[in-house]
Protein backbone atom coordinates (compact mmCIF):
# COMPACT_ATOMS: atom_id res chain seq x y z
CA UNK A 1 0.00 0.00 0.00
CA UNK A 2 1.72 3.54 -1.11
CA UNK A 3 1.16 6.55 0.41
CA UNK A 4 2.18 10.11 -0.54
CA UNK A 5 2.81 12.04 2.28
CA UNK A 6 3.46 16.34 1.31
CA UNK A 7 4.64 17.76 4.41
CA UNK A 8 6.80 20.37 4.98
CA UNK A 9 7.78 20.31 8.59
CA UNK A 10 10.78 17.60 8.85
CA UNK A 11 9.78 16.24 11.83
CA UNK A 12 5.88 15.64 11.08
CA UNK A 13 7.03 14.12 7.74
CA UNK A 14 9.43 11.81 9.60
CA UNK A 15 7.71 10.57 12.53
CA UNK A 16 4.80 10.00 10.07
CA UNK A 17 6.54 8.21 7.62
CA UNK A 18 8.06 5.74 10.13
CA UNK A 19 5.05 5.33 11.95
CA UNK A 20 3.17 4.29 8.12
CA UNK A 21 6.17 2.34 7.46
CA UNK A 22 6.30 0.85 10.34
CA UNK A 23 2.55 -0.31 9.70
CA UNK A 24 3.91 -1.99 6.55
CA UNK A 25 3.09 0.92 3.68
CA UNK A 26 5.44 1.86 1.57
CA UNK A 27 5.58 6.00 2.11
CA UNK A 28 7.14 8.66 -0.11
CA UNK A 29 7.35 12.19 1.69
CA UNK A 30 7.25 15.34 -0.28
CA UNK A 31 8.41 18.53 1.53
CA UNK A 32 6.99 21.02 -1.61
CA UNK A 33 3.71 21.73 -3.09
CA UNK A 34 5.09 21.29 -6.72
CA UNK A 35 6.53 18.13 -6.24
CA UNK A 36 3.97 16.66 -4.42
CA UNK A 37 2.01 17.35 -6.84
CA UNK A 38 4.41 16.14 -9.74
CA UNK A 39 4.51 13.15 -7.56
CA UNK A 40 0.70 12.41 -7.29
CA UNK A 41 0.16 12.43 -10.62
CA UNK A 42 3.33 10.73 -12.12
CA UNK A 43 3.41 7.99 -9.39
CA UNK A 44 0.94 5.84 -8.69
CA UNK A 45 -0.70 5.52 -4.90
CA UNK A 46 -3.36 4.13 -2.59
CA UNK A 47 -3.41 7.63 -0.29
CA UNK A 48 -2.05 10.92 0.13
CA UNK A 49 -1.82 13.31 3.29
CA UNK A 50 -1.58 16.63 2.66
CA UNK A 51 -0.59 19.15 4.32
CA UNK A 52 -2.47 22.96 3.43
CA UNK A 53 0.64 25.08 4.31
CA UNK A 54 3.58 24.53 1.83
CA UNK A 55 5.45 26.26 -0.03
CA UNK A 56 5.29 26.79 -3.64
CA UNK A 57 1.98 25.16 -4.62
CA UNK A 58 -0.25 25.18 -1.43
CA UNK A 59 -2.81 22.05 -0.22
CA UNK A 60 -6.05 23.54 -1.40
CA UNK A 61 -4.32 24.10 -5.00
CA UNK A 62 -3.53 20.50 -5.17
CA UNK A 63 -6.29 18.88 -4.10
CA UNK A 64 -8.14 20.79 -6.44
CA UNK A 65 -5.94 20.03 -9.32
CA UNK A 66 -6.04 16.69 -8.93
CA UNK A 67 -9.97 16.66 -8.95
CA UNK A 68 -10.05 18.75 -11.66
CA UNK A 69 -8.13 15.97 -14.05
CA UNK A 70 -9.92 13.36 -12.40
CA UNK A 71 -7.47 11.75 -9.57
CA UNK A 72 -9.53 9.29 -6.90
CA UNK A 73 -7.58 8.80 -4.88
CA UNK A 74 -8.25 9.46 -1.39
CA UNK A 75 -6.66 12.31 0.23
CA UNK A 76 -6.49 13.18 4.36
CA UNK A 77 -5.52 16.53 4.87
CA UNK A 78 -3.42 17.58 7.90
CA UNK A 79 -3.17 21.13 8.79
CA UNK A 80 -3.02 23.05 11.88
CA UNK A 81 -5.74 25.31 10.47
CA UNK A 82 -8.36 24.73 12.66
CA UNK A 83 -11.16 27.19 11.90
CA UNK A 84 -14.25 25.97 10.45
CA UNK A 85 -13.90 27.91 7.11
CA UNK A 86 -10.64 26.27 6.79
CA UNK A 87 -11.74 22.80 7.13
CA UNK A 88 -14.82 23.49 4.73
CA UNK A 89 -12.33 24.87 1.87
CA UNK A 90 -10.42 21.61 1.77
CA UNK A 91 -13.49 19.36 2.41
CA UNK A 92 -14.82 21.46 -0.73
CA UNK A 93 -11.71 21.04 -2.75
CA UNK A 94 -12.15 17.20 -2.91
CA UNK A 95 -10.44 16.35 0.85
CA UNK A 96 -11.67 12.90 2.01
CA UNK A 97 -10.68 13.75 5.82
CA UNK A 98 -9.37 16.07 7.82
CA UNK A 99 -7.20 16.25 11.20
CA UNK A 100 -5.63 18.92 12.76
CA UNK A 101 -2.28 19.27 13.91
CA UNK A 102 -1.18 18.31 16.86
CA UNK A 103 -2.26 14.65 16.48
CA UNK A 104 -2.15 11.52 17.53
CA UNK A 105 -0.53 8.59 15.27
CA UNK A 106 -3.13 6.35 16.05
CA UNK A 107 -5.63 8.77 15.16
CA UNK A 108 -4.15 9.20 11.93
CA UNK A 109 -3.73 5.73 10.97
CA UNK A 110 -7.54 4.69 11.94
CA UNK A 111 -8.47 7.62 9.59
CA UNK A 112 -6.13 6.24 6.78
CA UNK A 113 -7.50 2.64 6.91
CA UNK A 114 -11.31 4.08 7.15
CA UNK A 115 -10.63 6.47 4.74
CA UNK A 116 -9.08 3.88 2.28
CA UNK A 117 -12.18 1.23 2.86
CA UNK A 118 -14.51 4.00 2.07
CA UNK A 119 -12.98 5.79 -1.04
CA UNK A 120 -12.70 2.63 -2.99
CA UNK A 121 -14.24 -0.83 -3.80
CA UNK A 122 -12.09 -3.29 -1.13
CA UNK A 123 -11.31 -5.66 -4.56
CA UNK A 124 -10.36 -2.93 -6.47
CA UNK A 125 -7.24 -2.10 -4.14
CA UNK A 126 -6.10 -6.02 -4.69
CA UNK A 127 -3.48 -7.05 -6.94
CA UNK A 128 -3.69 -9.75 -9.54
CA UNK A 129 -2.28 -11.69 -12.08
CA UNK A 130 -3.20 -14.89 -13.40
CA UNK A 131 -4.29 -16.81 -10.35
CA UNK A 132 -2.12 -14.73 -8.13
CA UNK A 133 -4.34 -12.50 -5.67
CA UNK A 134 -2.68 -10.36 -2.91
CA UNK A 135 -4.41 -7.96 -0.97
CA UNK A 136 -2.47 -4.95 0.39
CA UNK A 137 -5.04 -4.38 2.93
CA UNK A 138 -4.83 -7.99 4.92
CA UNK A 139 -1.51 -8.96 3.61
CA UNK A 140 -2.56 -12.18 2.67
CA UNK A 141 -1.51 -14.03 -0.88
CA UNK A 142 -2.90 -16.85 -2.45
CA UNK A 143 -2.12 -18.26 -6.01
CA UNK A 144 -4.54 -20.45 -7.17
CA UNK A 145 -6.90 -20.44 -4.29
CA UNK A 146 -4.60 -21.77 -1.87
CA UNK A 147 -2.82 -19.38 0.75
CA UNK A 148 1.07 -18.45 0.27
CA UNK A 149 2.64 -18.28 3.66
CA UNK A 150 5.90 -14.75 2.85
CA UNK A 151 7.61 -13.11 5.41
CA UNK A 152 6.97 -9.54 5.36
CA UNK A 153 10.10 -9.01 3.30
CA UNK A 154 8.91 -11.79 0.90
CA UNK A 155 5.60 -9.63 0.64
CA UNK A 156 6.79 -6.05 0.21
CA UNK A 157 9.01 -7.42 -2.78
CA UNK A 158 6.14 -9.07 -4.41
CA UNK A 159 3.71 -6.09 -3.94
CA UNK A 160 6.20 -4.03 -5.41
CA UNK A 161 6.66 -6.43 -8.79
CA UNK A 162 3.16 -6.05 -8.83
CA UNK A 163 2.72 -2.32 -8.86
CA UNK A 164 5.69 -2.79 -11.45
CA UNK A 165 3.25 -5.47 -13.67
CA UNK A 166 4.56 -6.10 -17.20
CA UNK A 167 7.91 -4.06 -15.84
CA UNK A 168 11.24 -4.37 -15.29
CA UNK A 169 12.42 -3.68 -12.18
CA UNK A 170 15.94 -2.98 -11.58
CA UNK A 171 18.20 -4.24 -8.29
CA UNK A 172 18.38 -0.54 -7.84
CA UNK A 173 15.17 -0.03 -7.87
CA UNK A 174 14.31 -2.82 -5.35
CA UNK A 175 17.59 -1.27 -2.80
CA UNK A 176 15.93 1.83 -3.33
CA UNK A 177 12.19 1.22 -2.69
CA UNK A 178 11.93 -2.25 -1.01
CA UNK A 179 14.97 -2.18 1.50
CA UNK A 180 14.94 1.53 1.67
CA UNK A 181 18.74 1.44 1.72
CA UNK A 182 19.82 3.61 -1.96
CA UNK A 183 23.51 4.45 -0.77
CA UNK A 184 24.74 1.28 1.10
CA UNK A 185 28.57 0.78 0.72
CA UNK A 186 27.88 -2.88 -0.47
CA UNK A 187 25.54 -3.62 -2.90
CA UNK A 188 22.40 -5.70 -1.76
CA UNK A 189 22.59 -7.42 -5.49
CA UNK A 190 23.04 -11.15 -3.22
CA UNK A 191 20.69 -10.39 -0.83
CA UNK A 192 17.80 -8.98 -3.34
CA UNK A 193 18.83 -12.35 -5.24
CA UNK A 194 18.34 -14.83 -2.61
CA UNK A 195 14.50 -13.28 -1.32
CA UNK A 196 13.33 -13.14 -5.08
CA UNK A 197 14.64 -17.32 -5.04
CA UNK A 198 12.33 -17.76 -2.16
CA UNK A 199 9.57 -15.80 -3.69
CA UNK A 200 9.59 -17.64 -6.51
CA UNK A 201 10.18 -21.14 -5.12
CA UNK A 202 6.66 -20.33 -3.02
CA UNK A 203 4.88 -18.43 -5.78
CA UNK A 204 5.65 -20.14 -8.74
CA UNK A 205 5.78 -23.81 -7.17
CA UNK A 206 2.40 -24.62 -8.55
CA UNK A 207 1.07 -26.08 -11.71
CA UNK A 208 0.04 -22.57 -13.28
CA UNK A 209 1.94 -20.18 -15.37
CA UNK A 210 5.45 -19.25 -14.11
CA UNK A 211 5.25 -15.51 -13.16
CA UNK A 212 8.39 -14.28 -11.79
CA UNK A 213 11.05 -13.57 -13.98
CA UNK A 214 14.43 -12.41 -14.64
CA UNK A 215 15.74 -10.54 -16.76
CA UNK A 216 19.80 -11.26 -16.92
CA UNK A 217 21.66 -8.71 -16.70
CA UNK A 218 18.49 -6.03 -16.17
CA UNK A 219 16.56 -7.14 -13.82
CA UNK A 220 12.85 -8.62 -12.58
CA UNK A 221 9.47 -8.73 -14.18
CA UNK A 222 5.71 -10.36 -12.98
CA UNK A 223 4.26 -11.33 -15.72
CA UNK A 224 2.33 -14.31 -16.96
CA UNK A 225 4.08 -16.21 -19.67
CA UNK A 226 7.50 -15.81 -21.07
CA UNK A 227 9.98 -12.85 -20.35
Amino acid sequence: MRVLVVEDDTKVAGAVRAGLAGEGYEVAVSRTGEDGYFRATTEPFDAILLDLGLPGRDGIEILSGLRRRGFAVPVLVLTARDAVEDRVRGLDAGADDYLVKPFAFAELLARLRVMLRRGRPEDALRLRVADLDVDPVTRSVTRGGVAVDLTTREFELLEYLLRHLGQIVSREMLAREVWEEPSRGTPLDNVIDVHIARLRKKVDAGTGPRLIHTVRGVGFLVREGDA
